[in-house]
This record gives C-alpha cells, structure tokens and sequence, in this order.
C-alpha cells in the first residue's frame, strides 16, 4: 500500500486496540494531542485529517500542557490505553520534555511525536533548527533521550517496520512502560513507501502477566512465613495489574495490616479493618507507626519512592524486605527478596505456599486501632476555623465526593493532604502527580482524566503557583467540553517551599509574595476568577463559609460538560504532619545559626538512615 510515512503511522496507531480489565476492547491510541506548526502541519497534520472520523485530534494551546493531559489520561484508564502528542520542530517539541519526565517517573505509557529537520539537509538551517557545532546528526529531540523508555529518529519510511513493534511493546509492558518518542524530520513524514498491508491489520493488546520464578517465590513464603510483624505495602503496580482486589483478599486471608503509596492511593476503602492508612511523609502516623514495627514489609508493585519511605527512615533496620514487581530494575532494589512479575498472577502464585500461615490476630487488630487515632487526627483539622485550610478543603470535597468520583493534584501542599487525609470509598479513584511532582500538572492532567473518566466527577486541587505556571489547557478542556472541577487555593505564593525553606533554618525568600522583589510600591496581583472565566470557565468564588455551596454548583457545571473553577483563599501555613523525616540538602556552612541547627538535625537523623536490607 503506498502511502507517506506520516499516513502509515496514523494508519498503524488506528490499528492497535487493547484489551481493558472487564475484558473489553477499545482502541490502544484513543487520540492525539496536536498542536501544528511547519515541522508537522503537511506530513501528520493532513494523515490526521485525511482519518479524522476514526482517530479524533483534540488541539492544545501548550505544548506540555496537552502532553500531560495526555499522561493525564493514561492514568485514569490504568495505562490501558495512551495518549499521544505531536508538535513542530524546535521550542514546540522541546516543550514536551517536561511531560515526558512525568510519564518515565511514574511508569507511565505517553507516545510524542514531535516534528524534526531536514534529513536531506538541503534548506538547513531550517526556520527552529539548531546547529550543533559537534554533532551534525543532532537536533533538539535528542533531548528526549534521558526522558524516554525507547527513542527513535525515523530517516527512512521504511523504518516504521522495524520501530513501531518496539513502540507497541515499550507502552504496554508492565516493567518497561514509559514515554515513547519518535521524532518524524518533515521530510521524511511526507516521503511515500510501499508499506505491507499486514501492518495496518489490527491487533489487540492484551494485559501481560509475566509469572514469578518458582525459586524466589518459595524464598518469599519462607520470609513471610517467618514473620510476626507483617506489614503489606501496595503501590501503582498493583492498579495498573487490576490486582487491587486481590490484594485486598490476599491481605485478608493472612491477617496483613495494608499501608499504601501514593501511586497505590485509594486501593484499598478507608474504613477496611485492615487499612493501616498511607505510608511516608505524606502518609499518616498510624501507617508510619506500623512500618516502624513491622519485622517484614511486603512491598507490591512499588518503587519506594523517599517520600513513601522517609528517605529511608520509617522502616527498622532489622526489617526483611521482599518486593513483588513487574520490573526486575525495582524489585531488587535495597536487598530486596525480589520477586519479578505480575502483582495479580504473584500474589496468586504465592497463596498456596503460604498455606495456613496467618500474622498474630494482635498484630492484625493493630491496623484499625492506629488508624482510628490518625482518623480523629484529620477530624481535628477538617473542623472549621478563622482561615480555610488546606485539611479542611479536602475534607469538604471529600464529603461530597462518591465512589465514581476522581481527584487528582500533583505539587505543593496538596499532595500531602490528599495522600495523608482522603477517605476513599472506591478503588483507584485517586491521582497525585508525586513521582515528577510537576505544577502545572493539576490543569492538564485533569483535561486528560476528565476525558477518560466520564462516569464521574474529576476534581482536580492546586495552589495559585501552580495555576499561574501553566493554566492554557482550562480553555483547551473548555473548548472540547470536557468537564472538571479545578479548585484553585490562593494562599499568597510558593507556600509550601516556603515552609521547607524556614524549616530547615533559612530566610523566607523569593518565595511568597511578601518576601519577592518588586520594584513597585504595591505590586500587582491576580484576579484568579477573572482569568479563568476570561479562558471559557464557569467561575465559583468561595469562602470558608460558602465554599462547599460554592464546589457543588461547580460540580453540577461539570457535570454539564463545563470547566468549572472555584477560586477560595486559604491559610498559606497549614499542613497535615505525618511525623515522617525527608532528606534535603542543608548547607553545612551558613551565616544563620538556624541553619546549623537544621543541618545537625540532619546529621543525627542520616544515622538512622536504613542504606540496604539485604540479610
């Protein structure tokens, strides 16, 4: 079939179906992202157009904000189905490096396709082009490639043969799933092949489930088997295996206290008997309390991240660690017992060897008994005060929020709230962005959601600096007539790196709005509400008074096919403690004796620092 390079590869990304967790089909690339320029506007823009009725195109006003709500959207279908991103060459592709960092932190299918220059070289230096002085071969998406579980430059229609099976498999398999970047030179996209037709035949991609070694499941039933103190930590492999439910049962029949990561969030329904409640600095005391205890962690689908780990602090260092995990790179980490596979088929492989062990009903009955505390804890804050804040927001959503709802935010101080104090009572309904922990993310990762989660509400929470680092992609969802609820909280500045820079001793500077440098008597100031209704939102302003009025007619707009936004001030010094320790980068030297105070506490807390398990 002859055709251009550009036509192929739309021809192909139609092809490619998946299968979901009810077993169902739906299409692999559910749509693109564009925003066109002269490096992709003739060669995949018109492919795109000339299949506009089988593949639909939905146009960003930045480039990384449509690539995260791309991201966005992966994660609400469970990494089930990707989304897709195509720019122009130069500061166009350029833009997206940031929204491939999010998608390789946090394991996430993304497929760019940024334009790129002349193969020929016969206009270069093309219009966007850089001139490597080093490199001839180089062109600014080579930067894709720290950012990128696979990497390609199509030279040769015929390449596409070869590249997009290695495509196909990167963002669909469970241990290498990451962002994917083929950069197209636009010549090259506008090039004709003779392409087979069994490329274009569809093909379903059905969920993999690689089993674990016999050997080191039996060594990871002696180690369970052995232990007392059992704690059960489960992360995002277990939701992007549709293993929660399974989890859930296994804990159950073992009589293991469950604690979750962020990306495992809401897996498990708060009120479970078993829900010892999150884990880390933005966990809770009574998961943090468990952990500390605990002689054996069982760690499933989890990279154990610092902050899910308290930069290596809340576990003892007598504990065995035993990793079930997709990707052998996470499972042997810190001298785990790695057990490289699937959370679903692991933890049924590992069932029977287990037999009729069960943890001490003691040790059981302690999950419930800690998080009551931790709950009466949340309780404190959620009460109503002088100045809304950020515990009370949440618990105000959180109240009105059903099991079909999905709630998201990615930086600052909500993402401690949200993992610390949300009572979940539907599986995997949650995202924070907490692996890149990228502003911007809340906006367009919620344009993304609300796309792939129609069932309910999405409500997306972030602060005035996250509003104003990227807010385009409001009008974006606006225009499409993807609805969401964006609850925006002005609390004067960078508030929460202003609370880890005075933490630890330093000046508030540079920071919050009073402590940055202006050369006017009264600086200027946003009008939040103004600005999202000028972007096409419908706009709620609150108070701590009218506020959870105000978020239920945004969620009865949202519901319309609307962006509503709800604008309230909130208390720019409020945080839910876990009682967690997180490693930063006190200087050893300072001017400020309370600089050197922080830096000894961090020197006494590194000693506790847990370096490697292995026994």
């Amino acid at each position: 079939m002859r055709m251009t390079t550009a036509q192929a590869l739309v021809r192909w990304l139609i092809a490619q179906r998946t299968e979901l967790f009810d077993g169902a089909e739906a299409p692999l690339f559910p749509g693109v992202f564009a925003i066109f320029g002269h490096g992709n506007v003739l060669g995949l823009g018109t492919a795109l157009e000339e299949h506009r009725s089988e593949i639909p195109v939905w146009r960003g006003h930045n480039e990384q904000g449509m690539a995260l709500a791309a991201v966005g959207y992966a994660k609400a279908t469970h990494r089930r189905q990707v989304g897709v991103a195509t720019t122009s060459i130069g500061p166009g592709a350029l833009n997206l490096v940031t929204a491939a960092g999010v998608a390789h932190a946090n394991r996430l299918p993304l497929l760019l396709l940024p334009g790129d220059t002349f193969t020929s070289r016969a206009p270069d230096p093309v219009l966007q082009q850089i001139e490597p002085f080093h490199d001839g071969t180089a062109s600014v998406n080579d930067a894709f490639r720290a950012v990128s579980r696979y990497f390609d430059r199509i030279t040769r229609p015929e390449q596409l043969l070869a590249a997009l099976p290695q495509v196909a498999r990167v963002l669909t398999d469970p241990a290498d799933c990451g962002p994917v970047t083929l950069a197209l030179p636009q010549d090259v996209q506008a090039e004709a092949f003779d392409f087979p037709e069994s490329l274009f035949a569809p093909v379903v991609h059905r969920i993999q489930r690689p089993r674990a070694d016999l050997r080191s499941l039996s060594e990871a039933a002696s180690v369970l088997r052995g232990a007392s103190r059992p704690l059960l930590v489960l992360g995002g492999g277990v939701r992007y295996s549709g293993a929660g439910a399974a989890a859930i049962a296994f804990a159950e029949r073992f009589g293991l206290p469950v604690v979750e990561t962020t990306a495992g969030r809401t897996l498990i329904a708060h009120d479970h008997p078993l829900h010892a409640g999150p884990l880390g600095i933005t966990g809770s005391s009574s998961g943090n309390e468990l952990a500390a205890e605990a002689d054996v962690v069982f760690a499933v689908g989890t990279r154990l991240q610092d902050f899910t780990t308290a930069s290596w602090t809340v576990f003892s260092p007598a504990v065995r660690l035993v990793a079930l995990n997709a990707a052998p790179f996470d499972a042997v980490k810190h001298g785990a017992v790695a057990v490289v596979g699937d959370a679903l088929a692991g933890l049924a492989d590992l069932e029977p060897l287990l037999d009729s062990w069960s943890a001490p009903a003691t040790w059981t009955a302690r999950a419930a008994s800690a998080r009551a505390v931790w709950d009466s804890h949340i309780d404190k804050l959620r009460s109503p005060s002088p100045e809304l804040t950020y515990a009370q927001v949440v618990g105000l959503v959180n109240d009105q929020s059903g099991p079909s709802d999905y709630v998201m935010t990615a930086s600052g101080g909500l993402p401690g709230e949200l993992i610390g104090g949300w009572r979940a009572s539907g599986p995997a309904t949650m995202d924070v962005e907490y692996g890149f922990s990228c502003m911007g993310y809340e906006i367009a990762g919620a344009w993304g959601a609300a796309m792939a989660h129609p069932a309910g509400i999405v409500t997306t929470l972030l602060g005035d600096g996250s509003y104003l680092m990227l807010n385009s992609e409001l009008f974006s969802a606006a225009f499409a007539g993807h609805g969401f609820v964006a609850v925006v909280c002005d609390n004067d500045g960078y508030a929460v790196i202003h609370r880890l820079q005075t933490g630890q001793g330093a000046a508030g500077y540079n920071n919050m709005y009073a402590d940055c440098r202006s050369d006017l008597p009264v600086p200027p100031r946003v009008n939040f509400a103004a600005h999202a209704a000028a972007l096409g939102c419908a706009v709620f302003e609150a108070d701590g008074v009218s506020f959870a009025a105000q978020y239920a007619a945004a969620r009865s707009a949202a519901s319309e096919g609307k962006v509503a936004v709800v604008t309230v001030k909130t208390h720019p010094s409020s945080w839910t403690e876990a009682g967690a320790w997180w490693e930063v980068g006190v200087p050893q030297t300072s001017h400020r004796a309370e600089v050197l105070a922080a830096r000894a506490e961090l020197d006494e807390a590194k000693a506790k620092q847990v370096r490697y398990l292995g026994h």
